[in-house]
């Protein structure tokens, strides 16, 4: 793909929307691991944090059908689909094996800090994720999330990474189905991926006792529906996009009515975990197709700066978050006074409650910045150099 052509594909504010969902899955953790506010405006947001995966998954399955449309004839050969998968792999991987080394270094420091100081560590406790031989093995060969673990093992987040594998190597097979073997958009077959997505996603939530908070077990079909739909999407986009001479005030419009259906979705439909996720899942797939455009207020707002950054650090951020929620549950066992402890006039819980998720975001940001900076795009550049240029563009499969 040559300089010219890989900034034509380039839809910013697709870019800038990965900045924000990793601080909602941020959040998320932290408030499942610790408790909930007790203000339900706040809560329910903040619970529904696990369903910005379905943003990503179908961000993905959206970009790499309209980067790759005319080159599925590359990706049917063997030597264009090895070459796709080695550039996946390259965007992938290092940061994941670099944070799997990171929590293998701190299972093996904490734990000999605990035998040292005659305490229980934070890896012997309830409720730590899997950190056994098995696991370890199954996180360096990408395919724990393959139903192969009964719960999250060592980096839990990067359960993300290995689903991301899987459909990379399913993307051809459904290219080929969205293009039907010819160059043309047929917006029948983009209807009926975007079907077969959300039959999909109904299947598993008639199944789930935990809605689509969908990981270890399942999480490959989770991922598949979603991608299937931005798949879809991108087979529908297309005509639309040549054809597209709306106002920009009408693309505001649109945007800002999904914006508003998200939100119905979350504060209307009740607690998370439940059948009722689909309505959240449906509302951050139109906010996919609706951003697409990159025009309106929305769109703009998302092509400044900040969130253009935020948006190229967004997989750093999301995979480097497990070292600090970790970090938090060490701090809380050793150093943290009692609960009932008075510091600057109230009680300390009441103090930590609103500092601690504030900082953590704040920090895995930071952390996700120099990971970014020092692992991700250093380890892709050097492995690029050594087994040749990639095909793909930055906004695959991750979210970064």
């Amino acid at each position: 793909m040559t300089e010219k052509s890989s900034k034509a594909d380039t839809i910013r504010a697709l870019a800038g929307a990965r900045a924000f969902p990793p601080l909602m899955i941020i959040l998320f953790h932290f408030s499942e691991g610790h408790h909930y506010s007790g203000l339900r405006w706040l809560d329910l947001p903040v619970a529904r944090g696990y369903m910005w995966v379905e943003f990503f998954f179908t961000l993905s399955g959206f970009i790499l059908t309209h980067v790759y449309w005319d080159r599925l004839g590359d990706l049917l050969r063997w030597r264009g689909y090895g070459a796709f998968l080695r550039a996946r792999l390259i965007r992938l991987y290092p940061l994941h094996l670099f944070m799997l080394l990171l929590i293998l270094a701190m299972v093996l420091g904490l734990r000999a800090l605990a035998a040292w100081g005659s305490y229980v560590s934070i890896f012997d406790l309830p409720w730590h994720q899997d950190v056994s031989v098995k696991g370890f093995a199954l996180s360096v060969l990408l395919i724990h999330a393959w139903n192969t673990m009964e719960r999250l093992p060592w980096t839990g987040a990067s359960w993300f990474v290995r689903v991301a594998f899987a459909l990379c190597l399913l993307f051809p097979l459904l290219l080929w189905l969205a293009r039907g073997g010819g160059g043309t958009a047929k917006a029948w077959r983009g209807v009926a991926l975007v079907a077969a997505g959300l039959m999909g996603l109904a299947a598993l939530l008639m199944n789930s006792r935990h809605g689509l908070d969908i990981t270890f077990h399942n999480g490959v079909l989770r991922g598949l529906a979603d991608f299937t739909v931005g798949v879809g999407m991108a087979v529908l986009f297309r005509p639309l996009k040549l054809r597209d001479r709306l106002p920009g005030h009408v693309h505001s419009l649109l945007q800002l009515m999904v914006l508003v259906l998200l939100g119905l979705a979350i504060w209307r439909t009740g607690w998370s975990h439940t059948q009722r996720d689909i309505y959240t899942a449906l509302a951050l797939m139109l906010l996919v197709f609706v951003l697409a455009f990159d025009r309106g207020i929305v769109a703009d707002a998302l092509k400044t700066r900040l969130p253009q950054r935020m948006g190229e650090w967004s997989y750093a951020v999301y995979l480097g978050q497990t070292a600090w929620l970790l970090g938090i549950r060490y701090f809380e066992q050793r150093f943290y006074p009692a609960p009932e402890t008075m510091v600057l006039g109230m009680r300390f819980e009441t103090l930590i409650w609103g500092l601690e998720p504030l900082l953590l975001v704040v920090v895995c940001v930071i952390w996700g910045a120099l990971l970014a900076e020092f692992v991700e795009i250093p380890a892709a550049k050097a492995l690029r150099h050594r087994f040749g240029r990639r095909l793909d563009r930055p906004e695959g499969l991750t979210p970064s």
